[in-house]
C-alpha cells in the first residue's frame, strides 16, 4: 500500500500500526518518530502541500485532518482520483473511533483495536477518579502577542475536562480566543497552562504573565502540547498527561 499522510499525529500513527514502509509521503511538519520519518519524502506544509507532487506519487490512500488541511487540497486531490481519509476527533472517545477507522482502511485492524481499546480504558479510568476531586479551573495559552487559548471545542480541552479540568474558556464562540490580561485576572483560574507549541512559552513569559496578572507564579505551569493536543498513538499518554496536569501529580 502507499500511504502519505498530511498530518503529523496521523504520520506517527501510520508508524505505530507498522506500516512506516508504506509510507512515501508526509508534511514537513511531521518529524515523529525521529530517526524513521526523516526519510519519507516531504510533500509540502500541512496548510501548503503539494498537490501535483502527491498525485505523482500514485497514492492509495491520503491520510487527512480536517482542522490541520484545507478542504480545498482535499477537493483538488479528490478531482485528481485520489483517494483521501479525512478525520477531525473533538476528543479522546472519537479518536478511540479514528484509529479504528484508519486501521480499517490500511488493514491494520488488530494493531489499531489495541490502541483504541487503550485510549478507551485509560479514559474511563480518568472521568471515574475525576468524580471524586473538586474541578480545577484553567487556561490553556498557545499564543503571545496576542495571548490566545483554546475553547471548549478543541481536543486539549476535552482531554483536561474529563481529567476534572474547568476551561475559563469554554463557551467562546471562537475556538482560539484572544484572551486578555484583564480577562485571565478577573477569571482568577487555579491554573494558567503555558503549551510547549505552537508558541514555546518559556520561563520569561510566565514571570511576565505572573507580574502583569497578579496571579501566583506557581499558577503557570509549562505543558507539553504534543501530547495534549497530538491525537492518535499518542492519545493513550495524553489521557494520563492531561490528569497530571490538572491534579499536579
Amino acid at each position: 500500500m502507499r500511504i502519505i499522510s498530511l498530518c503529523p499525529s496521523l504520520t506517527e500513527l501510520v508508524f505505530d500500526l507498522g506500516l512506516g514502509d508504506d509510507l512515501v509521503g508526509r508534511t514537513k511538519f511531521c518529524i515523529h518518530p525521529a530517526g524513521l520519518v526523516e526519510s519519507v519524502p516531504s510533500m509540502g506544509g500541512t496548510k501548503n502541500p503539494k498537490v501535483e507532487r502527491i498525485v505523482a506519487a500514485r497514492p492509495d490512500v491520503v491520510l487527512m485532518n480536517e482542522e490541520e488541511n484545507r478542504r480545498e487540497d482535499a477537493e483538488a486531490l479528490a478531482a485528481a482520483g485520489v483517494h483521501c481519509h479525512v478525520s477531525f476527533p473533538r476528543d479522546s472517545w472519537q479518536t478511540a473511533e479514528m484509529v479504528r477507522d484508519i486501521g480499517r482502511e490500511l488493514g491494520r485492524e488488530e494493531e489499531a483495536e489495541r490502541i483504541a481499546a487503550d485510549i478507551e480504558a485509560r479514559s474511563r479510568r480518568v472521568v471515574e477518579a475525576a468524580r471524586d476531586r473538586a474541578p480545577v479551573s484553567f487556561a490553556y495559552l498557545i499564543w503571545r502577542g496576542p495571548y490566545m487559548g483554546v475553547n471548549d471545542d478543541t481536543f486539549v480541552h476535552a482531554l483536561l475536562a474529563q481529567a476534572g479540568g474547568r476551561n475559563i474558556l469554554a463557551g467562546n464562540p471562537v475556538r482560539y480566543p484572544e484572551v486578555s490580561v484583564e480577562e485571565l485576572t478577573a477569571a482568577d483560574p487555579d491554573l494558567v497552562l503555558l503549551s510547549s507549541e505552537p508558541f514555546p512559552f518559556k520561563e520569561k513569559h510566565a514571570e511576565e504573565l505572573a507580574a502583569l496578572t497578579g496571579l501566583p507564579r506557581d499558577r503557570f505551569v509549562f505543558v507539553d502540547g504534543e501530547r495534549l493536543s497530538w491525537h492518535g498513538s499518542r492519545t493513550p499518554a495524553g489521557v494520563d498527561y492531561a490528569e497530571q496536569v490538572i491534579t499536579g501529580r
